[in-house]
């Protein structure tokens, strides 16, 4: 199944929880995606996908102006429809991040 679709995620900061909506697509291979959340929505840069046994690592950066002005790190793992990893801002101390895939509607 890949990576597509879009994924309920929260990130637990030392500020409180944030719930982020991702999206991320596949044309051609190439890998995309958004995130939505706090009344934006941003693009995802830098995203790269290794394959390990039953299990995707993925990375990409993001940056966000709401709560506050952030460049973000991302680092997960992808188990199916399952998400668990970490972002990092800076110097900043390391977000849990986890996360499910919505179900895809009937075709």
């Amino acid at each position: 199944m890949g990576l597509s679709g879009q994924w309920d995620v929260r990130i637990k900061t030392p500020i409180g929880s944030l719930d982020v909506v991702y999206r991320f697509d596949e044309p051609d291979g190439a890998v995309t995606g958004t995130a939505q959340g706090k009344g934006e929505t941003v693009p995802l840069r830098d995203i790269t996908v290794a394959n390990g046994t039953g299990a995707q690592r993925v990375t990409w950066r993001q940056s966000v102006t709401k709560p506050m002005r952030l460049n973000l790190d991302f680092d997960v793992m992808i188990d199916g429809d399952r998400m668990v990893g970490y972002s990092k801002a800076g110097r900043l101390p390391r977000s849990a991040v986890t996360g499910v895939r919505r179900p895809q509607p009937p075709v």
